[in-house]
Formats: structure tokens, sequence, C-alpha cells
């Protein structure tokens, strides 16, 4: 397993943008995952880690893109009809006996091997069949409904790049070049665990003072989304030997440790004396809301991300900051996740300098147009906030003031969830 250096986390200043962060992470991370051969069918979700070439063209022949006759365009007037004999029938997979002779047509169905010598193939429903012969009017274009060989994919041509997580589309893609193996990254292994004396499993006696443990559920959900293996470590206790522990275990057999509270500048606050201990915490002073404090470390060559305590503000930063990581280290080459324009139907005030995220719902006016509706509460511990959600709209630093109307970025959670 590759290793990263000690200081890939690091950074100088005491404030930075949330631009700087991610740019940053795209600079000092890489795969700390070794590869693997997998089956196509059991390719889907993951990370390609070679490049894939076209063997041969697809598709391998020219064929017809429509059910219809097969004709060379010479043989027809332009400016009248056209009567032509049909000499034969081709079905897909059933190419003709023999080449095509001027001034006759072939019956064709759409994937068909085209003949040797026609080039043009005239849709059924545009020509008028008596017998064994048709007519095809006039004003036919040179070579339509014919699929040339190579059309899809050049002999050659690099059709899947290393980095690239693996689709739908891709697995056909591959599909059609015979593969039947690829070679991707070994999904990563993340311990995950919660912190706290208050916190309590599902399941468990619910005491004063305590409430159930969201985070490691949510954010479990949503590295298996990545295609992590997800090893839950369950939740400490706010003692700083338990916690060191665990963390040192848990170092030695997996490729991320990610937690969720105890890392800011509190008394109760031992993972962050824990990951100091034990290796390297870096506390990126983000200029972004929700999501303080977000930190990130390392425990021997172990990267570490210690994520905020609210609900929330967990699932945000995960969603900003951790997805990319881990997309990262997971061998991808692309982590930024799609966002489009949509107007605003609120009114908003934000503190210049500072890049926020607010929960939205798109709704579509009378027009068919969408917009973003702002959830009514902006509280860090509202979870029901993110069920009733689309999406983020992510504020920019230098906006200081949204009014209905405003052009801002959507990211839905399709996107990064």
């Amino acid at each position: 397993m590759a290793q990263l250096s000690d200081d890939c986390f690091a950074f100088g200043s005491p404030l930075m943008t949330a631009h700087d962060a991610l740019a940053l992470l795209k600079e000092r991370l890489h795969p700390v995952a070794d590869t693997e051969q997998v089956s196509l069918a059991d390719a889907a979700g993951r990370i390609l880690a070679e490049n894939i070439d076209a063997p041969s063209p697809v598709p391998p022949f020219d064929n017809a893109a429509v059910d219809g006759y097969a004709v060379r365009h010479d043989d027809l007037n332009a400016k009248a009809e056209t009567v032509l004999p049909i000499a034969g029938r081709i079905a897909a997979g059933h190419p003709a006996a023999r080449p095509a002779k001027p001034g006759e047509a072939w019956q064709i169905f759409t994937g068909a091997p085209m003949p040797e010598g026609p080039d043009t193939v005239v849709m059924q429903e545009d020509c008028r069949r008596d017998g064994d012969r048709i007519t095809v009017p006039a004003g036919v274009k040179p070579g339509i409904n014919r699929r040339r060989a190579g059309e899809d994919i050049g002999k050659g041509e690099v059709i899947l790049r290393t980095g690239q997580r693996l689709r739908p589309q891709h697995i056909g893609q591959a599909a059609s070049i015979a593969q039947t193996e690829l070679r991707v990254f070994k999904r990563l292994r993340v311990g995950l665990f919660s912190t706290g004396d208050e916190i309590r499993d599902v399941g468990d006696t619910l005491d004063d003072g305590c409430i159930f443990d969201s985070n490691r559920y949510s954010v479990a959900a949503l590295l298996s989304g990545l295609g992590c293996e997800v090893d839950d470590l369950g939740i400490l206790p706010d003692r700083r030997e338990d916690i060191e522990a665990a963390l040192r275990a848990a170092a030695t057999d997996h490729d991320v440790i990610i937690s969720s509270a105890g890392v800011s500048a509190g008394e109760e606050d031992h993972v962050r004396l824990a990951v100091e201990s034990l290796g390297n915490l870096y506390f990126w002073r983000l200029a972004i809301r929700p999501g303080r404090p977000l930190a990130l470390g390392q425990i021997g060559s172990t990267p570490f991300i210690g994520l905020p305590g609210n609900p929330v503000a967990v699932m945000v930063t995960f969603m900003r900051f951790a997805r990319p990581a881990l997309l990262l280290l997971g061998g991808a080459t692309e982590t930024d996740p799609l966002s489009f324009r949509v107007p605003a139907r609120f009114s908003y005030r934000k503190k210049a300098g500072r890049r926020e995220w607010i929960r939205v719902s798109l709704k579509t006016d009378e027009h068919g147009v969408a917009g973003a509706e702002k959830f009514p509460r902006d509280g860090a511990g509202i979870l029901s906030s993110m069920v009733a959600s689309d999406g983020l709209l992510e504020l920019p630093e230098e906006l200081t003031e949204i009014e209905p109307g405003t052009m801002l970025d959507f990211i839905p959670f399709s996107e990064v969830s």
C-alpha cells in the first residue's frame, strides 16, 4: 500500500478559503490503495486504475440505423421517384450472401451489416413496396441512416481513463470492446467512530442528558455511497487513553480514519490531544459555515479526518471536503460535484469572506422554472433540514446579500451522497 507523507494536510496560513482548501487537497493527496482485477459485472462504482484502449472499432462494420432498404445513392433519381428490384433480405447477425449489384435494393433491418456496394438506407415507411420492387422517393440524402464502422469508438482510442469512477455507461462501453475484467483501485478501508459520553447507540437506553448517535450512521452511509469498506469502531468515551488506544489500533489496518466531534479546543475534546500525541493534527481554519471545527491530520501515514459534532455540519463538511479527499485517496481524478445555477426565492444576509451552504428545495413556478426555496431554520443541529431539502445552495465568499432572483450554484444531494 502506498504511503502519504507526514505533512500532506499541512498548511501555513491561519485562515483559508474553501477554494484554497479543495485545491490543496488535489495538490497534496494521491492514491493510498493498491489495485486489483475485478470482473466487469463487479466494476460499477469502482475507480479505474489504468487506461483502456479499444482493440477494434465499435461498431466493427457499417450497419443500418433503421429498418428499410439499402441502396446505392448513385442509382437514385434526385428529382423523381426511383423503382428498384429487391434482391434479398438482411437481418441483424446475418450478412448478405453476396455483394449488391448496381441498380438493386436490399431489405435491411436495424443493426444488420450493410451489404457491399450500397451506401444509403431509405426508411421502409418512406418507400412503397409492390411485391419484389420498391419505389424510393426523390430527394434522398446520400449516406442517410448508415452507421459507419468505428462511428462510436475508433480502433486504438482510449475509451476509459485512469481515475474515472465507473458508472453504468462506462461498464457498457467496456463490454462493447469485449473487456471481461478491469483493473481498479481497491476499496478504501475506513475506520469510523463517534466520541462523547453523551452519545448512545441506536437500541441503547437513552439516559438523561444523552442523545442517539446519528452522525456515525449518516457518515457510514456516505462512505458506502463512495464504495468504501466501512469498519464501525463504535462510540468512544471522553477518555483520552481509550481514544488513543482505538486510534493506534485503527491506524494499523485502515487506509483512513474518520471521527465526529472531539476535535475542537475544548477541555473535553480528547480526540484532538490523542491525534496530536500519535501523529500530526492540522486544524483547517476554514472560512465556512456550517463546519467548524474541521480537522485533518495523520497517525503515522494514515490520514485522519475529524468532522464536527453537529449533524448538519458533519454532513456538509463530509460532502464538500471529506468526500473529495477520500476520492483522491481512492484513486479518483474527478472530485468536483456537478452544480447548476438556479434563482433564489428568498432573502438572506451573510458575512463577507465566508463561504456558506444553505439547505434548499427546488420548486417550479407557474412557468416551469425551478427556483431554490430555503429551509426556514439554519441550525447546524437540525438534521430534519437535510431530509426536507434537495441539496445545498453554495454562497461565495464575496456575496453578502441575497434577494429573490439572485443566481447561485445549486449542488444536488445526489451528486455528493
